[in-house]
């Protein structure tokens, strides 16, 4: 569908859209009658405001939601915003109480990312051969882009297209199997958000950290709340923009001299350093946890990380807007080598969650950390708890560092295929 046949073309126009559909969900949300609770008991809120701004793309043709300028904002603004918002009441020594799970199930997802690729590939060329002739010889190093993407991020998926000179049609087209894939990847795992006692149950995990941490970070929550006046609001504001917009200034100040050494990072596979967003989103980060050890940290009494949370739901419109679900229809033979690549690392990491008695939510961050990186691994951690937000962003960060070494061993087993 081109541009100008969408039925609203004002940016003011989209975002009013998506505002008014989180208004109505939230609220809808927050009834206590038996049709609502059930309704949202089977269909999370979170989950409903990803995936309905999909349907306004296709097949509504209401809004352009992949060329749409409202989610480079969300994401360079509002993300990094959220970030230093939840991490302003972050209990630090709570996270490190979590334990080592939390890496395993990191590593787990990107072991499950590596292997899953060869597999998927040797599953659909012998059994389903048809469906990836038209991929031709080149096939392995257009899956190259997805491994570098869905272990790191937009940062490594470069580098894996510059290492092994992906054909530009190619990738263009893994792109749309990595993102739909991904997308829908993200929809199952804050739909078992919703899930969680009984799918911590089934994996016999111990979930007792997780509750302490969440219990203590709201006890503190209590214990420093007031009603906001205007003084208060405005200067929450001044603090979280004001360190996104040192976020932005030293990035802008590094990536002149970054860039320019560009080879030489892409030489030690360190390529994602070379993007500006992992730097607002390292930065931002940091600046947060230090503002936590601060007076800064008494905010969260104001509602600080509400407004993270408001900016996060943004955002998870945005992203769910540039789902184009039309996609999946036309491109169905290379959908099933990225449905087979998910379905292996999902049992690898539920494989490891129940040896290792891991809580689902480590699953599901520690998946999400890998396959969708800072832009929604704090939604998916969000979805259990807002004081959980933290731990998506850091096991994200780490997928960054992660992302070419394991994009190129995953490439190099599928080229021997």
């Amino acid at each position: 569908m081109e541009s100008n046949n969408f039925l609203i073309q004002n940016e003011a126009g989209v975002l009013a859209l998506l505002l008014v559909t989180l208004a109505v969900i939230l609220y809808t949300s927050s009834l206590s009658t038996p049709f609502w609770k059930k309704f949202y008991t089977i269909f999370p809120a979170l989950l409903l405001c990803y995936f309905i701004p999909a349907l306004y793309n296709w097949p509504l043709g209401l809004i352009d939601g992949q060329n749409a300028k409202i989610y480079p904002i969300a994401r360079d603004y509002f993300l990094p915003a959220s970030l230093v918002l939840l991490c302003l009441s972050i209990d630090m020594k709570g996270i490190l109480s979590l334990g080592p799970k939390a890496l395993i199930m990191f590593l787990a997802a990107t072991v499950g990312v590596i292997l899953g690729g060869p597999i998927a590939l040797i599953t659909v060329k012998y059994f389903f051969p048809e469906l990836i002739s038209s991929a031709g010889s080149d096939l392995w190093k257009g899956m190259s882009a997805i491994a570098g993407s869905w272990i790191g991020g937009s940062a490594n998926q470069t580098a894996m297209r510059e290492i092994y000179n992906v054909p530009q049609d190619l990738f263009g087209t893994m792109l749309i199997v990595d993102v739909i894939v991904a997308n829908f990847w993200m929809a199952l795992l804050l739909y078992g958000a919703g899930k969680t006692q009984k799918i911590d149950k089934w994996l016999k995990a111990d979930t007792s950290a997780i509750e302490a941490l969440k219990l203590k970070t709201g006890q503190y929550r209590l214990s420093i709340e007031k009603n906001p006046g205007t003084l208060d609001i405005v200067l929450m504001l001044a603090v979280t923009f004001g360190i996104v917009g040192v976020s932005h200034l030293i990035t802008a100040a590094i990536m002149p001299y970054l860039k320019a050494n560009g080879a030489v990072l892409t030489s030690w596979r360190l390529s994602a350093l070379v993007s500006g967003f992992f730097w607002i989103v390292v930065i931002a980060t940091t600046l947060g946890v230090v503002a936590s050890f601060t007076p800064a940290k008494k905010l969260e009494g104001i509602g600080a990380s509400k407004w993270g949370s408001v900016f996060i739901y943004i955002l998870v419109t945005t992203i769910g807007m540039q789902m184009n679900l039309k996609e999946v229809f036309q491109h169905l033979g290379l959908f099933a080598i990225g449905i087979i690549w998910m379905m292996v690392h999902a049992l690898i990491i539920f494989g490891v969650a129940r040896w290792i008695k891991a809580p689902f939510f480590f699953v599901a961050v520690g998946s999400q950390a890998n396959i969708g990186g800072a832009a929604s691994a704090p939604i998916v951690a969000s979805a259990f708890d807002v004081a959980l937000a933290p731990v998506g962003v850091l096991l994200a960060v780490l997928g960054y560092a992660l992302g070419t070494y394991g994009g190129i061993v995953c490439a190099q087993l599928m080229q021997i295929i």
